[in-house]
């Protein structure tokens, strides 16, 4: 079975050496929640697609169309069937990752969405990073990222480590492996989005835009509440900026 696994690896990697080659024509916009979605919706007149290839019965929600020479496609997970609220966390992730690089074969992932931010790595309420390294703190696996030096350059935006978990609030435990994995923001998404990228071949890249800060004074679910649309619509304005970029150009050139 080796010589197969091998030949494999080798079809794979010969894939993400042609599409390098080739201006990005095709990206997948991953968002939790619909609070954030619908900003990025609205700007790029995304349209829902009816017949998604989704697995029957699935709540996640499709939205599609053309900006510039690009073909965006959008997945918001929607909302759980059984509680009613945004899908959010890993799990939810993952399966939503997996099944849209299957169904869409997208160039490059683009995980966008809020975060909570540390005000001792310099975080504010309102900066926006663009993630240099993300890991779990429940499990303590780094995850690389692809690198987009031009990108961040081109944008001017914050920069540093992400890391993810399935709870909003922070656990002392958490808080020790959230310093161990020298964080600046922490979500519950950008990791299980970057494991499966990752296993996929699918480079993958993460826009965090800060509505609470996590060792700040306030309780985290009442400041995420009160800043969460003023900080969306930053995130929709840096997302744009980040898809302007894009159009043209090949992977290497980000």
């Amino acid at each position: 079975m080796a010589p197969h696994r091998e030949g494999s690896e080798a079809s794979v990697e010969a894939m993400v050496a042609q599409v390098e080659k080739h201006p990005i024509s095709t990206i997948l916009i991953i968002i939790a929640m619909q609070t954030e979605a619908l900003p990025v919706v609205n700007k790029f007149q995304l349209i829902e697609n009816p017949h998604s290839s989704f697995p029957k019965g699935v709540p996640w929600i499709h939205y599609h169309g053309a900006y510039k020479d690009i073909t965006i496609n959008l997945i918001w997970p929607g909302k759980d069937l059984t509680f009613g609220v945004d899908s959010v966390g890993t799990i939810s992730a993952s399966l939503v990752t997996y099944a849209s690089i299957q169904a869409l074969q997208p160039d490059l992932i683009i995980n966008a969405g809020t975060a909570g931010g540390f005000k001792e790595k310099g975080a504010a309420i309102g900066d926006v990073f663009l993630v240099s390294h993300v890991a779990f703190h429940d499990r303590r696996i780094p995850i690389p990222t692809y690198s987009t030096p031009n990108l961040l350059k081109a944008l001017n935006l914050k920069t540093g480590k992400l890391s993810t978990g399935d709870s909003l609030d922070m656990s002392p435990h958490d808080e020790a492996s959230i310093a161990a994995n020298d964080a600046t923001v922490k979500d519950m998404e950008g990791a299980a989005v970057a494991y499966v990228a990752e296993l996929l071949k699918v480079p993958a890249i993460f826009v965090k835009a800060v509505t609470d800060i996590v060792d700040g004074e306030k309780p985290t679910a009442e400041e995420f509440l009160q800043n969460l649309a003023a900080v969306t619509a930053t995130l929709e304005e840096v997302v744009t900026q980040v898809i302007d970029f894009i159009s043209g150009k090949c992977l290497p050139e980000l």
